[in-house]
């Protein structure tokens, strides 16, 4: 007991005086025969036994030394740059610029295509025409080809994602809910056949290109090249190109609108369901540029968020899904006071504009009602006239005409558009004819402005994807510009046709970036005008649930969501306002699947790219990432090396341009290298640096192939084929493998390919290998336990080691070479070396086969990689050792570091609204049923009820979990490279249990070695697990309230002088009344 005090107090005071610590390790040795202590001389021992054991075999069989040398002789001949970052960025956004032009060209001649063919056509309302349907097409009924669904050739093509598509002609997608013969659906097909030819000559002039369309005003879709559409589980394709973001914002200019419902006690039942539908249908015509609110009225105004009292917020997913969950809790009781509402939305316009603070451009409201008993010209009068800038678009709800004159004199006096919606089914098309109006100026202007979207991915293209579950679509963005009715006789109507676009797959700009010149850590990003990210390594789209899903916000990422260290968004608000510049700050980097952080600092270089509303950065970590060396080796002896069959080159990295001219397409990288550096392909673009480079690394790497396969060839090395795989990655993008077993035993066959995403060369990251042993000290190996692995039956162990030009910091990391080994063989490597001792007569103080302690191996980030407990391998060691990773914490041998998640999904619990549960009052069942039947058989038709069944069935909760967006914050740990080893005691309610950590040499492991004599079992665990981010309601509505940097659109078309104002309602005509009192007052006003 005396010793065990003098232990302890050497150990406390080992933290102020040298000598103590001395004394502590004379202490230490002194209790090896005890079995109350672990001697730190044994555990030094096994760990110094078990690193030479794997430095000496990792090094061996990686072939790190050889590389290294050969590196080495090459050293004087090479010469060493620092990387211009400002020159890097600029260049890369020239280049980026010139790939956007070209699209933008092409959905140019779309647009002169569709105008002048509908210039030259008459409309025919007998017209018949048989085309392709893009659902119907090839399907068979009886064995003869269904009514308009005709014969139609379709390939596999790999530029299409390996889509069965037809290069010579599109299809047409008509929505589920219109007539696939309508006259006017008939002959807008029939004048817009004339684009299959312009689709053809620009996939001729751009084989680069992918999708081209035309989506028409009057709903139809025609897509190039022709793809055979599929519906989904229910039978319905819910595609409308009329909805999409492409469309809305190329038809209309940037707008501020007011939704004003009607709940007073008329609207109760289905027509407040109706009124739910059409505002949520409006929400889903706006943009990232718009700006809105929602206020429902009876004799009280109501904000439906009555945090934004007052003012509007952008309509971003997540603001319009927040309206959306407010919208199911409005109940409809009281009377209408529509003049308090009226006056209220132009107050809220005309203070909001003058903040400047939204669009600035055009202004609506929006009106959902069952009626309106008088005009409210006072109203308008005051507010509106006689620039009439706000624009009034009532929606009347249900069969009732009684004030349909009303509403329509509102519309047509103040520019707008008047709409009766009588069912659910009716609100679709009802609600899109605002959108017309709202182009007038823009298409008498004659202004095809050229618009550009946030990343997305579309759901037309998910349609045809449907038949390839393997593979979800890829992120892109399009480019799109309105169509106008260029005849003379219709000018003033400002009829819109329809818009034309082109799909930019976001992989053609991750190929155009120099990866090469990025470093190991490097990356390059891009933002649009509202900060949202276009691409960023750290953008997670999807999430996993069974299969992957797309997240709802995830094409409204904000740039502060990803680089959350710059918190006054310096970074973000320069790229946003397009300015060119540089900036830089400390960074905490996550890889792994976010399990693992580096620290470093970033130096960020950004400008604008000319003729779009984007921007593009690049971010360069300091150290050996802001250095590139170049070396030189004769073209004859870099192709011979380049071209062995143990050589790959980074697939997604673009060394030559194969995709401009339809012969390159089938050549691989390496076969275009060789024509181009040959000369035998003069018109193939290639990036002539980056060979030179790639051409050097394959001569210097060459003497690993043989090494390497005389390893494999001795028979007495590898015996027990522990050691499966050897590789070398370089910073060209290089890499050479060898099997030392044959494919089949491979025990994690994925890794090193395509689908092992982290594993390999990305088009945005170098390996996961490759990037840790980056930030190891040099002549070190890096180890770890893959996590997709390490639950499964073919568990391995990586190792890797980064290969340095130079012996100095600025030196650049030329390569990294690395081995997998079986888990297994590892770990009994590690077994073996415990069974050392430094007693004479063989019997050792302590062993790790007893009951008495328990060994295990970590990493530098706490994952366990050997334990006896086989299934604690891969976990973090909190989680086994909570009570000793808290120690580690608190004696500083480990660090927290706190991280933040602002892409995250949370699990949210879908229950019954408040409306259900009042109807647990057996009289108020009664009641409600009563009403409910009246009002159905009202207003009720089959039609309505067979097209909107399912949509409406969407939107009813469901009882069930379901994945939302949340904020997450979460830890990661890294082990304190100063600190070798390390001993302490835990206090587990009055027992003490020791503990030792120690360093493996040469490596980024730990042993730890702990006492099993006492129950600790109470003590918490340390999880690694995210905790979501609650805020408080203030906070929520801050949130809200919170308008960041944006740059508005140059665009702007509020309105036009020579603009019909009569052009103003639909369903029956005004009454000759009401026209009568109409006419003075319009013709007043436009005289004004």
């Amino acid at each position: 007991m005396q010793r065990n005090r003098g232990i302890l107090f050497s150990h406390v005071c080992c933290s102020t005086l040298l000598c103590f610590w001395i004394a502590v390790c004379r202490s230490v040795v002194l209790v090896e025969g005890s079995p109350q202590g672990i001697p730190l001389s044994v555990v030094k021992l096994w760990a110094s036994a078990f690193g030479g054991e794997i430095k000496s075999l990792s090094a061996k069989y990686s072939g790190s030394q050889l590389l290294q040398k050969k590196y080495k002789e090459f050293e004087k001949s090479v010469r060493v740059e620092e990387i211009d970052g400002v020159k890097l960025v600029k260049n890369l956004a020239v280049k980026m610029e010139e790939m956007f032009r070209k699209k933008a060209e092409a959905t140019r001649r779309l647009v002169e295509a569709a105008e002048e063919a509908h210039h030259q056509h008459e409309e025919n309302p007998d017209l018949e025409y048989e085309y392709f349907n893009a659902v119907l097409i090839n399907k068979l009924v009886g064995g003869k080809h269904v009514e308009l669904g005709g014969e139609f050739l379709l390939e596999e093509n790999a530029h299409f994602d390996n889509l069965p598509v037809n290069l010579s002609l599109s299809v047409v997608q008509v929505p589920t809910n219109m007539y696939n013969k309508d006259p006017d659906i008939v002959n807008g097909v029939y004048w817009s056949e004339a684009l299959n030819k312009v689709f053809v000559e620009n996939f001729e002039r751009d084989p680069s290109l992918i999708w081209q369309y035309f989506g028409s005003a009057k709903g139809f879709f025609r897509q190039y090249p022709g793809v055979k559409w599929h519906p989904d589980e229910h039978g319905v394709i819910g595609f409308d190109c009329r909805n999409r973001k492409w469309y809305i914002q190329a038809a209309t200019s940037p707008k501020d609108v007011v939704i004003l419902v009607d709940v007073s006690g008329s609207m109760k039942g289905l027509r407040l369901t109706i009124a739910r539908q059409t505002v949520s249908s409006v929400l889903d015509t706006l943009g990232d540029d718009d700006f809105f609110n929602i206020i429902a009225y009876n004799q009280e105004i109501h904000y439906v968020e009555p945090c934004l009292n007052g003012t509007l917020v952008r309509a971003d997913r997540a603001n319009k899904d927040h309206f959306r969950q407010h919208l199911d809790k409005l109940f409809a009781k009281g009377i209408g006071l529509l003049g308090d509402a009226l006056t209220e939305a132009f107050t809220i316009l005309s203070d909001f504009n003058q903040t400047g603070h939204g669009s600035t451009c055009s202004q609506a409201i929006m009106l959902v009602t069952d009626g309106a008993t008088k005009m409210y010209d006072s109203v308008f009068e005051k507010f509106n006239w006689p620039d009439r800038k706000v624009r009034i678009f009532p929606y009347l709800i249900g069969r009732e005409s009684a004030f349909a004159d009303n509403l329509k004199w509102m519309a047509c006096a103040n520019k707008g558009y008047f709409s009766q919606i009588s069912t659910l089914a009716d609100v679709q098309e009802n609600v899109m004819r605002y959108l017309h109006v709202m182009s007038r100026p823009k298409v008498i202007d004659h202004e095809h402005d050229t618009v550009w979207t946030e990343a997305y991915v579309d759901s037309a293209l998910s349609q045809a994807y449907r038949v390839k579950d393997k593979r979800a679509p890829s992120m892109m963005t399009t480019v799109a510009m309105p169509v106008f009715s260029t005849k003379n006789e219709t000018r003033n109507q400002g009829i819109l046709l329809g818009v034309a676009g082109t799909d930019i797959p976001l992989q053609e700009l991750m190929k155009i970036i120099p990866k090469h010149m990025l470093g190991i850590h490097g990356y390059a990003f891009a933002v649009t005008n509202n900060g949202y990210i276009l691409t960023h390594p750290d953008l997670r789209p999807m999430y996993q649930q069974g299969k992957k899903r797309r997240k709802p916000n995830y094409s409204s990422v904000d740039l502060s969501e990803v680089e959350w260290e710059d918190k006054d968004d310096i970074l973000r608000n320069a790229m946003v306002n397009r300015r060119t510049g540089t900036f830089s700050m400390e960074v905490k980097r996550t890889v792994d699947k976010g399990k693992r952080v580096l620290k470093m600092h970033n130096d960020y270089y950004y400008t604008d790219i000319k003729g779009t509303p984007f921007s593009v950065g690049v971010a360069l970590s300091r150290g050996h990432g802001k250095y590139f060396f170049r070396g030189n080796v004769s073209v004859e002896a870099g192709l011979h090396d380049l071209e062995q069959p143990d050589v790959a080159l980074a697939d997604e990295w673009t060394y030559c341009n194969t995709d401009e001219h339809l012969e390159h397409r089938p050549l691989t990288q390496i076969q275009a290298i060789r024509l181009f550096l040959t000369g035998r392909q003069p018109h193939l673009k290639c990036d002539r640096e980056l060979i030179q480079e790639v051409l050097f690394d394959a001569v210097i790497t060459a003497p690993l192939e043989a090494y390497w396969t005389g390893l494999a060839l001795n028979k007495s090395e590898n015996s027990d084929k522990g050691v499966e795989i050897a590789y070398l990655g370089t910073r060209t993008g290089l890499s050479r493998t060898n099997l030392f077993v044959v494919p089949e035993l491979l025990s994690n066959q994925d890794f090193l390919t395509a689908e092992d995403k982290e594993g390999v060369f990305n088009a945005d990251h170098f390996p996961l290998w490759y990037k840790r042993a980056a930030e190891q000290v040099p002549g070190t190996f890096v180890y770890s336990v893959p996590f997709s692995s390490a639950s499964e039956n073919k568990s391995v162990v990586l190792a890797s080691t980064a290969i340095q030009l130079l012996d100095d910091r600025k030196s650049p990391i030329v390569a990294a070479v690395g081995i997998q080994m079986k888990l297994e063989y590892f770990q009994r490597k590690f077994w073996t070396a415990c069974r050392q001792c430094t007693a004479l007569d063989g019997r050792c103080s302590i062993s790790c086969e007893s009951g008495d302690i328990n060994c295990y191996l970590i990493d530098n980030n706490g994952f366990i990689l050997v334990t006896e407990e086989i299934s604690q391998t891969g976990l973090f060691f909190g989680e086994v050792e909570g009570a000793v990773m808290n120690k580690l914490l608190q004696m500083g041998s480990f660090k927290r570091i706190t991280l933040y998640d602002y892409q995250a999904h949370c699990r949210d619990y879908a229950g019954s609204s408040d409306c259900a549960r009042t109807l647990l009052n057996p009289f108020s069942v009664v009641k409600w049923i009563l009403t409910e039947v009246i009002i159905f058989l009202l207003e009720f038709n089959f039609y309505s009820w067979w097209n909107v069944g399912l949509s409406v069935k969407a939107q009813r909760p469901q009882g069930k979990t379901k994945m939302v967006p949340c904020d997450t914050e979460y830890p990661a740990f890294v082990s304190e490279r100063t600190i070798k080893e390390t001993t302490g005691n835990i206090d587990c309610e009055g027992c003490f249990r020791s503990f030792v950590i120690q360093q493996i040499p040469s490596s980024n492991l730990f042993m730890v070695v702990v006492e099993n004599k006492c129950d600790c079992s109470s003590a918490p665990p340390v999880t690694i697990d995210p905790i979501e981010i609650m805020y408080n309601e203030s906070l929520k509505c801050d949130r809200l309230k919170f308008q960041k940097d944006r740059k508005k659109p140059e665009s702007c078309h509020p309105f036009h002088p020579e603009e019909n104002a009569m052009e103003c309602g639909s369903a029956t005509g005004l009454s000759s009344t009401l026209t009568a009192a109409l006419f003075p007052l319009l013709t007043s006003l436009i005289s004004r």
